[in-house]
């Protein structure tokens, strides 16, 4: 089972990179600014959803390694590492040039937005890939049922992106105003993700 002291370290960090600017962060930012917030509201939600397929992917994929063998998902571990690593290392040495732009789109329902956000998210290997790295970190064995602690921790995720993306979407033409006029506000984040990526990665390769 997921303990509270597996969740309070998995939060914060999630809440972070969730925040740091990204592909769906910044098209959420101009979904609101273009069509409105229930558009921007939308479409974030879609994008949060997304991230279930994500969970279910990793969750099969690691119980998969497992079943075959622990060898396998120890080397699951050490790539899932070593791409936090990388990823670490992009976002440090990012130059932040972060702008939000309205997105020139043709008038869509809600739904339609919605959904748009789901395959958009959905569709995109990296965030498997993240997904398969990231969760890892903070499963621990000896709880028991590894699957369950990843799918638990993947509907966390979702959650938490669902309402930092509502939130986006809701004050949307705010914050895309202040990351254009700050342009070093997307430098500061990027370096903070990236700090985190980089502790993850080397705390998960040396604690093998």
């Amino acid at each position: 089972m997921l303990t509270f002291e597996q969740l309070l370290g998995f939060l914060p960090a999630a809440i972070l990179i969730t925040a740091s600017p990204g592909p769906d962060s910044l098209m959420v930012l101009g979904m609101g600014i273009s069509k409105g917030r229930k558009q921007g509201i939308a479409f974030g939600l879609g994008c949060a959803l997304g991230c279930l397929s994500h969970t279910f992917l990793a969750v099969v994929g690691a119980s998969a390694l497992i079943a075959a063998s622990p060898a396998v998902f120890t080397l699951l571990e050490v790539g899932g590492g070593l791409y936090l690593i990388f990823l670490g290392f992009n976002a440090l040495r990012s130059t932040g040039n972060t702008k939000v732009e309205a997105l020139q789109a043709a008038d869509q329902t809600l739904s339609k937005l919605f959904f748009k956000g789901v395959f958009a998210n959905a569709i995109n290997p990296k965030v498997v890939l993240f997904f398969l790295s990231f969760l890892p970190q903070f499963v621990i064995p000896a709880n028991g049922n590894v699957a369950w602690q990843m799918a638990t921790l993947g509907l966390a995720f979702t959650v938490q992106a669902a309402v930092l993306f509502g939130l986006l979407g809701y004050f949307s033409g705010a914050i895309g105003q202040w990351f254009n006029t700050n342009p070093k506000a997307g430098v500061i984040l990027d370096r903070i993700a990236g700090a985190v990526f980089l502790v993850l990665g080397l705390r998960l390769i040396v604690s093998l």
